[in-house]
């Protein structure tokens, strides 16, 4: 298979390397038609985008990226037939020696061919051009310049649309953001020996369409590179909410790495300096570099903030997280927790990480709690403070700080 034809077979295949095998689709065309340059546009309102491009040596004069208007160029014209697609030698067209383009570029030959995408709409040109005439070009070359730009808007349309779906999805978390469409529960955590709760962890819920868990929306912001903002939103809220529970009571929020290694989590607990605050490293986020992650926490702790380990025994990653960065708080997970009353395994494994939190000087919650058979399972292993179902729902601040009767009050 010689260059020309690994070319193309790569557009038509929509290899994943997308935008490079377009260029590299350019360039054996290019060398094929013995043409100076080559190149696909996109057009932008009245403007005509290089979105690649093909032109050894000449960078300075065409590149990614460059506009050019349409009323001075070609394509226009092309397509509404008034200029052919194939002009062996430009000199032979007076509508296109007129066009500004020939006071800035010598064009001698070209051809060019529209991109149609699937719904009909125009996006751009495939375009070669010489700046000496070519007599060579033929009807053939022109087939084969279709065949291509085929080619082409079939990787491009779905490029399209990914970037559609990517700006639908920004749109939508950045109006959430916005709005704040989203409340804030608060699951109590008690003291086994205590009526009432210790502290508080802050749980998100969303209002907005389509209707999906938590898990998955902060998906969608980290797909567009808005995970951060929106955690520090429902962190902004949940503390701000959490000022009309009685003081004293410890407030746990949930960072990701990414968020607190960023350092805008410094400046958010910064206005909060009156609560209490827990920040809760999750299992399931992975870590990069835990020297730069224990440096960064180091500094939330100088603010008084205390760090827990999430869902501890649910995976190699919380077992990590623990030896890493020595918490103040390890949360047990309800995987762990659920039918430990039944199962000696889960036992054992819950007796071996109280143990560690003993000799480290961690406190340890169990998290899950659904039985009072599993509280008191967990309290005769030497666990005093748990969440969970059979303890307190997630309930909104009004109810949460109904808890207390009269001793709080919620604007």
């Amino acid at each position: 298979m010689n260059q020309l034809e690994t070319a193309i077979s790569g557009v038509a295949g929509g290899l994943d390397a997308g935008q490079d095998t377009i260029t590299k689709g350019l360039e054996a065309i290019r060398i094929h038609l013995g043409m100076e340059v080559a190149y696909v546009s996109e057009f932008v309102g009245d403007q005509s985008v290089f979105r690649a491009v093909d032109a050894p040596g000449l960078d300075a004069a065409i590149k990614v990226g460059d506009t050019k208007p349409l009323d001075d160029i070609f394509c226009r014209h092309i397509l509404a037939g008034r200029l052919p697609e194939l002009m062996p030698d430009v000199a032979q067209e007076p509508l296109a020696m007129s066009l500004p383009i020939m006071r800035e570029v010598p064009i001698g030959a070209h051809i060019s061919v529209p991109i149609q995408l699937a719904g009909g709409e125009t996006y751009g040109m495939f375009c070669c051009l010489s700046f000496q005439p070519n007599p060579t070009l033929n009807d053939r070359d022109l087939r084969m310049m279709r065949v291509f730009a085929d080619m082409a808007a079939h990787q491009i349309g779905r490029d399209v649309e990914t970037n559609r779906i990517r700006d639908e999805k920004r749109s939508r978390i950045r109006s959430v953001i916005e709005t704040e469409a989203f409340s804030i529960v608060y699951q109590p955590i008690f003291d086994f020996y205590q009526a009432q709760p210790i502290g508080f962890e802050c749980l998100c819920r969303f209002a907005g369409e389509p209707y999906r868990s938590p898990d998955k929306w902060f998906k969608e912001a980290g797909e567009v590179e808005a995970a951060v903002p929106l955690e520090l939103a429902v962190i902004r809220k949940a503390l701000r909410e959490a000022r009309n529970l009685p003081q004293g009571l410890y407030i746990s929020v949930n960072a990701s790495p990414e968020l607190i290694l960023s350092g805008r989590l410094h400046m958010t607990l910064g206005e909060f300096s009156d609560l209490r605050i827990v920040v809760e490293v999750t299992e399931h986020a992975q870590v990069a570099d835990y020297a730069q992650l224990v440096a960064a926490l180091a500094e939330l702790k100088a603010m008084g903030a205390a760090l827990a380990v999430d869902d501890a025994g649910a995976g190699y990653s919380s077992l990590q997280h623990i030896i890493q960065l020595r918490p103040d708080i390890i949360k047990l997970d309800i995987s762990l927790t659920r039918a430990v009353d039944t199962d000696p395994a889960r036992r054992a494994l819950i007796s071996a990480l109280i143990f560690f939190a003993r000799e480290t000087g961690c406190l340890m919650v169990a998290e899950g709690i659904e039985t009072d058979a599993e509280r008191e399972t967990l309290r005769a292993l030497g666990i005093s403070k748990g969440q969970g179902y059979l303890l307190g729902r997630p309930m909104a601040i009004r109810q949460a700080a109904g808890l207390f009767g009269s001793t709080s009050a919620v604007a």
